[in-house]
């Protein structure tokens, strides 16, 4: 397929810049693949789609205070990082995008805080924008993290075209998140309250986390209009042994196998053996999923509504099938659904394959 293809036109106005007042309370389109059909609902609603012995697959990656901003040595320029990740925690070297980069090259110092108390140096240039910075902060490493935290911001998308507010800092992380590591938060489990959980868990929908944490990579922009010469930045992911086993068996007895979001369908689907069950992966992954695409494990996912030409409508795309996604957000963009990471949600739901042999 051809980047063109995912090319729609999105109003400014339809793009949420804050939360719903409930996270449970948001929009959920429901699209069914097997008969074209399409509902409005609200997304506490989504419990009613599930059964006992169902499962729900979430991203348990927690989002850290990745942006902060600094001065430059002499000059004293503001200048943006945004921090990836950390790339030795014994010299306190750091993975970093920085704005303006045309101002920043090697050996130049950054002062943090309103103190100035916190100092790095740029000891490598990774791409145009990317530098390897080290943190000259004479303190142990928890010490120094929390110092350096402490100075950042929730990373919120550039869509969002507002400060950062205090209610941020809990909106825009999952209540189930735990394993620190994202600088994008996995927005399709961002719905779900203690509430909806709860009934869940009575209704006996099983619940199974993995950890993939999502890069700065799911926003950058595609430059080829073929898609197979596209290469996605890899990131960091785990599907432990007590996740596999959980959904392997779901899959047997022929239960619905729900992927929370585009991050756990990546990872599922990078841990798929030839027999169609998953096995334990840790490591990177760099999968790029766009139509056509086979999935064999789940059975139904849940996604936010995403921007023109981006990798995660691409990977909807290829689960619910181009023609029936692309016609859902036509009539999102109709009827007034929010885009974007606080935005609306959609259920896709698929014909559940026959269980494993």
């Amino acid at each position: 397929m051809r980047l063109s293809q995912f090319k729609f036109n999105l109003p400014d106005n339809l793009i949420a810049q804050h939360p719903s007042k409930n996270r449970d309370e948001c929009r959920l389109m429901v699209v069914n693949a097997m008969t074209g059909e399409i509902e409005h609902r609200i997304f506490k609603d989504i419990i009613n789609y599930f059964d006992e012995g169902d499962i729900m697959i979430f991203n348990n990656t927690r989002v850290f205070p990745a942006r902060l901003y600094g001065n430059k040595e002499k000059t004293g320029a503001r200048i943006e990082v945004f921090l990836l990740r950390e790339l030795n925690a014994d010299n306190k070297f750091w993975d970093v995008l920085v704005e303006p980069a045309r101002k920043i090259r090697i050996g130049n110092k950054l002062y943090f805080g309103p103190d100035e108390s916190m100092v790095a140096e740029v000891i490598d240039n990774t791409t145009n924008r990317g530098r390897t910075l080290r943190f000259l902060y004479d303190a142990p490493h928890d010490e120094f993290k929390k110092a350096l935290y402490a100075l950042g911001e929730t990373p919120l998308p550039d869509y969002i075209k507002r400060p950062v507010e205090e209610a941020d800092e809990e909106r825009y992380q999952c209540i189930f998140a735990e394993k620190e590591g994202a600088v994008v938060a996995p927005a399709a489990g961002l719905h779900f309250s203690r509430e909806l959980m709860k009934r869940l868990e009575i209704k006996g929908v099983e619940r199974a986390f993995l950890t993939l944490h999502s890069g700065r990579g799911n926003y950058r922009e595609i430059d080829v209009e073929d898609l197979t010469k596209h290469r996605m930045d890899s990131e960091d992911m785990e599907v432990d042994g007590a996740l596999v086993d959980t959904v392997n068996a779901a899959k047997d007895r022929g239960n619905a196998v729900c992927a929370i979001g585009t991050s756990v369908l990546r990872a599922i689907a990078t841990s798929v053996c030839m027999n169609g069950h998953i096995m334990p992966t840790k490591g990177w992954t760099n999968k790029f999923i766009f139509p056509p695409y086979e999935f064999s494990v789940c059975t139904s996912m849940v996604s936010n509504f995403h921007m023109p030409y981006s990798t995660m409508l691409m990977m909807v795309c290829a689960f619910g099938g181009y023609d029936l996604v692309m016609k859902a957000y036509e009539e999102a963009i109709k009827e007034g659904y929010k885009f974007g990471a606080y935005g609306d949600a959609m259920l896709i739901l698929r014909e559940e394959p026959k269980p494993a042999k």
